[in-house]
């Protein structure tokens, strides 16, 4: 089992009092990620995989006392010992919150947890527990994690600092070496599984099985839709438009549904980390700017797999993706004359070229100055030895 970057984060608080709640995609790897957290904690600790109803047994006394007494039975901690709970997808069992706040509030137990969609959890948890919980989202893999789970990179290597993997001028022969490597992170995406797998039919088979599993769990655990046509429909609408404004209206109008409906869908897909809806760089006067999202695809695997859609916008989505790790995206559109195409943290600039150019670096610096944007980058797909460009490859 490989360590993920996000292990890393939750380590220092293991002992804090709050939950840590872990959410993402199916099949990006949280019980894994639950399983190594399980190994990391000293103190006396239970474990509880929710797909199971025989693990639910323990949780459904009416009487959260009982339910405490029956954990401390089970657990047999020293006078003292702080009681850690690990459960798997709390999604199955919606009282779990409750018994959650608390278990914490009156006994100081310990909580660590995964579920499938921020979509839920998001209505999951009462807004008393605000304050009682850390939330993490878990992604599919990064690139130098993709490194790391195909032998290129060493554990100690996962770590990197994200501004100074930007600024470094990158060695050629390095870049050469990573490409075949991130052209495989690109075509097929960063499902650990499908990372894990060398021969390219059992990859595409396996992000199938993940997209059917999708439908077959996701959507008839998340919505009440008796029908699965429109969304499938809709999916394969947005495929080819991927990195595009969103037009509401037209894919409404296509779908034969209404707008508030189309919205309704866009939601449950970005809540369940389907896809990405990124807003408009709200930090200019411009008001001409001030709505419309781009929409983008969270694994560019499942992207290639429902539409082949061109190297550009394929290029488009790894970059999204990656940076998607490191903060908050926005895009810039002035007019549909002028377009950034990723600003982070209202900091950083970033346009994705497949060779990036002179002039692409030009016209980067010009329209970020323009907004107050001192740090700007043309990511670039293929080497270009120019001042002001960088390379996915290291992050």
């Amino acid at each position: 089992m490989f360590k993920r970057i996000l292990y890393f984060e939750i380590l220092p608080y293991l002992s804090h009092k709050n939950a840590i709640v872990i959410c993402g995609m199916r099949q990006v790897g949280k019980t894994t990620l639950l399983k190594m957290l399980f190994d990391a904690v000293d103190s006396v600790k239970l474990w509880f995989d929710f797909d199971n109803p025989l693990d639910l047994l323990p949780f459904e006394n009416i009487d959260y006392n009982q339910i405490y007494a029956n954990l401390v039975r089970q657990a047999n901690p020293d006078k003292g010992e702080k009681l850690t709970v690990f459960i798997d997808e709390i999604q199955n069992f919606p009282e779990i919150t409750h018994i959650i706040k608390y278990l914490i509030d009156h006994y100081q137990v310990k909580f660590i947890v995964t579920g499938s969609s921020n979509y839920y959890l998001r209505n999951l948890f009462p807004e008393s527990l605000s304050g009682r919980k850390f939330l993490y989202t878990l992604h599919p893999l990064s690139f130098t994690e993709f490194l790391c789970f195909n032998g290129y990179l060493s554990e100690d290597e996962l770590l990197i600092d994200f501004r100074n993997a930007l600024c470094k001028e990158p060695d050629r022969y390095e870049f050469e070496k990573r490409n075949p490597l991130y052209d495989n992170y690109v075509e097929f995406g960063g499902f650990p599984e499908v990372a894990l797998t060398k021969d390219s039919r059992t990859k595409i088979l396996i992000i199938r099985n993940i997209f059917a599993s999708f439908f077959e769990k996701d959507i008839k655990l998340f919505t009440e839709l008796k029908d699965i046509r429109e969304l499938r429909d809709l999916i394969l609408l947005l495929a080819p438009r991927n990195g595009n404004i969103m037009d509401v209206s037209k894919l409404a109008s296509e779908l034969g549904i209404n707008r508030v409906k189309t919205y309704s869908y866009l939601e449950f897909l970005r809540g369940i980390f389907f896809l990405k809806l990124i807003p408009k760089f709200s930090g200019s006067i411009d008001k001409s700017v001030a709505s419309g999202r781009k929409i983008y695809f969270s694994d560019t695997g499942i992207l290639n797999v429902i539409s082949k859609v061109t190297e550009g916008q394929l290029f488009e989505t790894a970059l999204c993706n990656q940076l998607s790790q490191y903060g908050d995206l926005t895009y810039y559109n002035k007019r549909n004359t002028a377009e950034i195409d990723f600003i982070l943290n209202k900091e950083i600039a970033f346009e994705a070229k497949i060779k990036a150019g002179t002039n692409d670096v030009s016209r980067l610096k010009k329209m970020s100055t323009a907004l107050g944007i001192a740090d700007y980058y043309v990511a670039s797909r293929k080497y270009s030895n120019i001042s002001g460009v960088m390379y996915p490859h290291f992050f």
